[in-house]
């Protein structure tokens, strides 16, 4: 079900996030027996979507690409998106989290710079 390159296109991301956080809830042993029931008629509808971004991003076995953006009347033209080979899937899956990884130490880095510990605040 999973697209190949999922981890590349947040709407992907937001999709599966939502029906994970649905799935714990309805799953909770304090559930409502027919909770798990709405989650799979829930997760019907999700499959639908899926196919919609995944014609929207283009993601193929061995390529990707962004994701297309309809400019509206009156914006700019997008640019145009151009697919980009992939070899090796799993290589560039690790990659991505690596560099997510570290792009986040850095935004972390950069948010604390401005605090005093001694203030118990930021300058």
């Amino acid at each position: 079900m999973l697209p190949p390159f999922w981890h590349r296109h947040p709407e992907l991301v937001w999709e599966l996030s939502a029906l994970h956080l649905h799935w714990l809830a309805a799953y909770d042993p304090e559930q409502n027996a027919s909770a798990s029931l709405g989650w799979h008629r829930n997760f019907a509808e999700a499959r639908q979507r899926f196919r919609d971004w995944v014609a929207a991003c283009g993601t193929r076995l061995d390529r990707d690409r962004p994701t297309r953006q309809t400019a509206w009347p009156g914006e700019e033209p997008t640019e145009p998106v151009e697919d980009r080979i992939i070899e090796n899937r799993d290589q560039d899956f690790v990659q991505f989290v690596l560099d997510d990884v570290e792009a986040r130490r850095q935004a972390e880095e950069a948010f604390y710079a401005g605090f005093d510990p001694d203030m118990g605040e930021f300058r």
